[in-house]
């Protein structure tokens, strides 16, 4: 069956009219011009510029009323269902993720992971790119799936980035799924920490037979979840003697600062690259595994690591400024991807922290930076008021409202020849539409 043979003769609702709802409604017009098509989405204001006649609408606060009578339910991932009963039409539910899943040939490798997945994800595709392969990135990081999936074929690679609310519906998994962590976060949009881990481990969900899971074997929430590995899995291993890996059969490991995978070295992992931290090892570590499982050249795989540059909000040098040295690292939203950050650049002196406050606990950040040298933290509301009244006695704490304000205070605070960075370790969403947002307008207000 076609992805055509299947849409054709449904009724079908857009659950969500986004980036992704807008991406699904223009396929489906593509191919069906005149199928009447439904769009519900709590908000009352969409944009209606690009629709049709043959376009009905359940919006507002009873957006779900009734929504069992359709046939198929196309969900885009920012719609959170938690605290709604959705038994009588769960499985009705699909993404566009299931249908490239289920419609489309060549090889699928899923990207997942509370943290890294761009990342991660860009590389991999630039790697598969570099060596002639006729590769897509979709996903959060890429294109929209269904803008793709017609130009998807059978000797194609999607490399796909994919977010816990795409997985809490998956059925499926791609030939290749890829976990490269879990910690608490997106607490907002599950009942429950284990309901998100269960969404992550939906990556490798129904895997088929030759499939392969490549997953972190050291994480602490993933080793607890006990998930059952199949034998030609593939265990990714940063810290763990070597030794005491005799039971994993497939493994990617770190000895005496070489990476090997089973028993063949792939790398030093102290070669320079432009990518640093040793967190970024863990994650650039699954990219070499892949390169292995498909059999690509290595040393080639190895230079585009090497030369890969962090994306932009990630670690993001932005500029000299006043003889301080600013990074903009937005996107850590969860203390220890900010403690991550700290630790890579070295060199920092100022910390400008705090946001939404989803319930993720701020201890293991407070802790981190009650002990590290450095000077100067700026908190901004909400998660930061919690850092300034533990540390206000123990570091030099401002407290700033405003991006604006946060960039000023730093730059008459910020000892010459060293570093200011923006991690907040908390989500963007009380003040910005997102963290991009954010870390532009720190941006503009550095330069």
């Amino acid at each position: 069956m076609t992805i055509y043979d299947f849409l054709k003769d449904k009724n079908i609702v857009i659950l969500g009219f986004g980036k992704q709802g807008k991406s699904t409604f223009n396929y489906i017009r593509k191919h069906f011009p005149n199928k009447k098509i439904t769009i519900a989405d709590k908000k009352l204001d969409i944009d209606r510029s690009d629709l049709d006649e043959n376009v009905e609408y359940k919006l507002g606060d009873e957006y779900l009323k009734d929504i069992d009578k359709f046939d198929l339910i196309i969900k885009s991932p920012g719609v959170v269902l938690k605290d709604e009963n959705i038994k009588s039409f769960k499985d009705k539910i699909i993404t566009d993720y299931e249908l490239l899943l289920k419609f489309t040939k060549g090889v699928k490798i899923g990207v997942t992971g509370t943290k890294g997945k761009s990342t991660t994800s860009t590389v991999l595709y630039n790697v598969l790119k570099e060596q002639g392969k006729n590769v897509f990135l979709l996903g959060n990081i890429g294109n929209p799936i269904l803008d793709s999936i017609d130009k998807i074929t059978d000797d194609s690679y999607s490399v796909i980035e994919v977010s816990s609310h795409t997985l809490e519906f998956a059925k499926s998994s791609p030939n290749i799924s890829i976990l490269l962590d879990i910690f608490p976060e997106h607490l907002d949009h599950v009942n429950n920490l284990e309901d998100y881990i269960r969404a992550k481990f939906n990556i490798a969900i129904n895997p088929k037979e030759n499939s392969i899971f490549i997953y972190n074997g050291e994480n602490k929430l993933m080793k607890e979840h006990k998930y059952n590995y199949k034998e030609n899995d593939v265990g990714v291993f940063l810290e763990t003697n070597v030794e005491n890996l005799n039971n994993i059969k497939n493994k990617v490991y770190l000895r005496n600062r070489d990476i090997y995978f089973n028993n063949e070295f792939l790398m030093n992992a102290d070669e320079p690259r432009k990518i640093k931290g040793e967190h970024m090892l863990n994650n650039l570590m699954f990219i070499l595994a892949v390169s292995q499982i498909l059999g690509l050249d290595l040393k080639k795989t190895v230079e585009t690591i090497k030369n890969s540059e962090p994306l932009e909000h990630r670690m993001e040098y932005v500029g000299k400024v006043d003889e301080i040295y600013f990074y903009n690292d937005v996107i850590a939203t969860i203390p220890i991807a900010t403690i991550n950050c700290i630790k890579t650049l070295r060199n920092v002196d100022t910390l400008i922290c705090g946001g939404m406050d989803r319930g993720i606990s701020q201890d293991e950040l407070i802790e981190f930076l009650k002990n590290d040298k450095l000077r100067n933290i700026i908190c901004m509301p909400e998660t930061g008021n919690i850092i300034y009244e533990s540390l206000k006695n123990i570091k030099n704490c401002y407290f700033a409202t405003t991006i604006e304000e946060a960039v000023k205070i730093a730059k008459s605070v910020t000892e010459k020849e060293k570093c200011c960075v923006l991690s907040p370790a908390a989500s963007s969403y009380n003040n910005f539409k997102n963290f991009e947002e954010k870390g532009n307008l720190y941006k503009k207000c550095i330069k």
